[in-house]
């Protein structure tokens, strides 16, 4: 997605951040191009699909009630206040010449992280995908409120704001690709397989929510050379010693990652659950299992490691020596061809995002469970490869009791966290 193929229009190009900034005092944005051809963009940005506002002195923010004459209504875009100088693009269409230290840059990171995000996705669908809200708004609005503390995505909108918890320092959560991508995958899930017709639904849809909304953000990461890049350099291209080990947290910058790479197991939320994050965590685990037991797959594929290597690996995984015994044999393998590797890791990502989204398309929000997904995935793998990585999914879904347990009833009242009471969830009227 980085490069357009040789076949394919240019689109228009930006500058993005692959991961916060905050992390790294010497980050440096990532060239990347939107599937918008050059030209197509105007000032704000703004696009045929979205576009991209920071309003002066707005203070409110979307999904609020507001007193009208004719009683309360819900705050929605467009807004039509004041507006900070949008960012123009250059002769050329593109938008690469705005500096990060330009007070425009903020605009334009998020609107590209936006752009970036669904493009990797309908890639994935193969067809655009239409907003949730299609049938009052054409366009999502991107908007910039400093005093939000949170990063939502409503019934039109897309607003970010940012956090002062780390001192002095404002930290914008714009700048943070993970935290655009994440609420992008909250749209496509709304777009794809609806809200729950009864306005609830049980955990395992809240639950599957999050954890879709992570691995929307964690695939369209890995479609930054840079974040490949890092990930196989810390690792040498071994992800199975940090699959289920919080150490994983020490090697990846990316937040998504060290989300996915945990060891939560369903059963843990049989006798209910509070919140949707942590129930989210088994599915999106499993999820990142079968990501590495695929890209092992390709390793072997391309004869990058042996069958021995492999049959080792899945012996001694968990096991305290684990490290001691593999480590060397990664070092060795991937010295020897790091673009093997990395050609073997970027194939992985591409069949679990096109099985994600073929699977999910099988979805619906009034019926959803983990073991739903499971066996969607399967209806998938057996009509794209005539099932060669049923074992892979089976395996990692019953390694996390799905299929042996479901999420019991939720223990307590939503709180401000929760989506099912958020305004990701309000429809006007």
């Amino acid at each position: 997605m980085n490069q357009p193929f040789e076949d394919e229009a240019p689109g228009t190009r930006f500058l993005l951040y692959p991961q916060s900034p905050y992390m790294d005092p010497d980050a440096r944005p990532e060239l990347i191009e939107i599937s918008a051809p050059p030209g197509s963009i105007g000032a704000g940005p703004s696009g045929p699909r979205m576009y991209t506002v920071n309003p002066v002195d707005k203070t409110t923010p979307y999904g609020a009630s507001i007193p009208t004459p004719s009683g309360p209504q819900m705050y929605l875009p467009p807004w039509d206040g004041y507006i900070q100088p949008p960012p123009e693009p250059d002769e050329f269409g593109n938008f690469i010449h705005l500096d990060p230290s330009d007070p425009a840059f903020e605009a334009a990171h998020l609107f590209a992280a936006a752009h970036f995000t669904m493009d990797v996705w309908e890639g994935y669908f193969g067809r655009p995908i239409p907003w949730h809200f299609a049938q009052d708004f054409e366009r999502l609005e991107l908007s910039l409120l400093p005093s939000l503390d949170n990063a939502h995505i409503g019934w039109g909108f897309l607003e970010t704001g940012g956090t002062w918890e780390h001192g002095d320092e404002y930290r914008a959560y714009s700048l943070n690709f993970d935290v655009v991508a994440h609420e992008i995958g909250h749209a496509i899930i709304y777009s794809v397989i609806g809200m729950p017709s009864d306005g609830d639904a049980g955990g395992e849809y809240y639950g599957f929510h999050e954890s879709a909304a992570d691995l929307v953000a964690l695939l369209a990461s890995l479609h930054f050379g840079s974040v490949v890049d890092d990930l196989l350099q810390n690792t040498r291209g071994n992800l199975y010693t940090f699959n289920r080990l919080s150490r994983f947290a020490e090697l990846s910058e990316n937040a998504q990652i060290r989300v996915a790479a945990n060891d939560r197991v369903l059963s843990e939320f049989a006798q209910g659950w509070s919140s949707e994050h942590a129930l989210s965590e088994p599915l999106t685990g499993a999820m990142f299992d079968i990501l590495v037991d695929i890209y092992h797959e390709r390793l072997l594929v391309h004869d990058l490691i042996p069958p021995e290597m492999e049959d080792l690996s899945d012996q001694l995984e968990g096991d305290p020596e684990y490290s001691a015994v593999m480590q060397q044999m990664f070092d060795t393998r991937y010295a020897a061809n790091p673009d093997g590797f990395r050609i073997a890791l970027l194939e992985a990502r591409d069949f679990l995002g096109s099985y994600l989204a073929d699977a999910w398309e099988m979805l619906d929000a009034d019926m959803l469970s983990y073991f739903g997904v499971e066996r969607a995935l399967l209806t998938v793998d057996q009509e794209i490869t005539g099932g060669a990585f049923q074992q892979i999914i089976e395996g990692n879904f019953r390694m996390r009791d799905i299929g042996l347990a479901t999420a019991g009833p939720r223990l307590a009242e939503p709180d401000e966290t929760s989506h099912a009471s958020s305004v990701r969830t309000q429809v006007p009227g």
